[in-house]
């Protein structure tokens, strides 16, 4: 998907008081605000005259129940007074998912709220209220859903590892339908190699060429490794994975995770905040951002989870092999009810080492096709954390290599 332009009003503070002025109208002419309760201006944490004005940044010109949380690249959030409670409204703008027709039309946002639907029996994600996929207000983007608010912070690598391996057992245990609707991913390294020389194809023109034959080089070392490994994964069944499992998807609520102040402010995708009243997590924390989930093997949430890319993106941290094998013992306590013996512990790491390598091949195309797009002159959303973290990987690719 093309990255927004400097003509995209969501670039801009003024386009998030008419997102959120459209977000108001539509809740009202849809019925989901009267099917709650009504929009409710009052009771906001801070009160509504308070730091947290109406449309974040954006001062008292938007609607006072609904307030720009943040944005990523393919969704924004407002958070919504809705009765008394907090919801979160998600904007659609675009899927990575390539579910797009023939015409370029997607039902992301009807694809995720699905997602939502099966996983809810987990406790540990945001519950899905209402789906709208074509909202005929431009603001309104490719689609809305409304689904709850939840409390916490992001997820702290040193403090939080087995509350994660929790979460993940949860979600994982999780029983789907025949007729689930979702992407099936049955070869999980061949999917994810494809996917990666995609991004590495994606712009001919690319001045960083070194790199670029260095990875895929990489690509053919993993295809290797999944000829070599595939019945290792053979008689595996499917569950339910989110795919993008960075700390700042992880929301965990500090009075459920030993106190003490949030660690920082919740992911762009995030539908949550640091220490919010809300829906309780029997794990002591939620998974969130579900855009890109699919059903594959269990291993690709533990890989993505454990790899250094991943662990370093936002927080500097690096798991050691004994860390590693403490997560994977306390997710498979978690899922099976008892301690695991010795063979099943090296079975799961042995997987999880193979999607480990698989996942750090998509993360550095990723940074390499992202690299491009953050240097164009008409990219209007940038990060300075993000582009200085892509610039790093990339420098210490051979190292991360090793």
């Amino acid at each position: 998907m093309p990255m927004p332009t400097s003509n995209d009003h969501r670039a801009t503070p003024n386009g998030h008081r008419a997102t959120a002025r459209a977000a108001a109208d539509f809740l009202r002419g849809s019925g989901w605000a009267e099917a709650l309760g009504g929009l409710d201006a009052g009771g906001w944490p801070d009160g509504p005259d308070g730091p947290d004005r109406p449309g974040g940044p954006d001062g008292p010109d938007g609607p006072d129940a609904v307030r720009f949380l943040a944005a990523g690249e393919y969704n924004e959030n407002y958070r919504v007074r809705l009765g008394g409670r907090d919801y979160v409204l998600r904007i659609n703008h675009g899927t990575q998912l390539g579910l797009a027709d023939q015409r370029g039309q997607h039902d992301q946002i009807g694809y995720e709220f699905r997602v939502l639907e099966l996983a809810a029996p987990s406790g540990v994600t945001p519950r899905p209220l209402f789906v709208e996929s074509a909202p005929a207000d431009p603001h309104l983007g490719r689609g809305v859903l409304l689904m709850d608010f939840l409390p916490g912070a992001p997820l702290d690598y040193a403090r939080d590892t087995a509350t994660a391996a929790r979460i993940f057992a949860r979600v994982h245990a999780v029983e789907i339908p025949p007729d689930h609707g979702l992407v099936v991913q049955a070869d999980a390294v061949g999917a994810i190699a494809a996917e990666s020389e995609g991004l590495l194809a994606r712009y001919p023109d690319h001045p960083l060429t070194r790199e670029r034959d260095r990875l895929l080089a990489f690509r053919d070392e993993i295809l290797a490794l999944r000829d070599a490994t595939l019945p290792l994964f053979a008689d595996e069944p499917p569950v339910l994975v989110n795919t993008e499992v960075n700390s700042h998807n992880f929301l965990i609520p500090r009075s459920e995770a030993g106190g003490g102040a949030p660690a920082s402010s919740a992911s762009p995708d995030a539908p949550g905040a640091p220490d919010a009243p809300g829906p309780r997590s029997p794990a002591g924390g939620f998974l969130v951002d579900w855009e890109k989930a699919v059903l594959s093997t269990r291993h690709q949430d533990l890989g993505h989870f454990l790899v250094i890319t991943t662990t370093r993106w936002k927080r500097d941290h690096v798991y050691d092999e004994a860390a590693k094998r403490a997560f994977l013992r306390d997710y498979l306590a978690a899922l099976t009810g008892r301690a695991p013996g010795p063979d099943e512990l090296d079975g799961a790491r042995e997987r999880t080492r193979v999607l480990e390598r698989a996942i750090l091949l998509r993360a550095l195309s990723w940074c390499h096709m992202a690299y491009y797009e953050y240097t164009r002159a008409e990219r209007a959303l940038r990060n300075a954390e993000t582009f200085a973290r892509i610039r790093d990987y990339l420098d210490g690719m051979e190292w991360l290599l090793a």
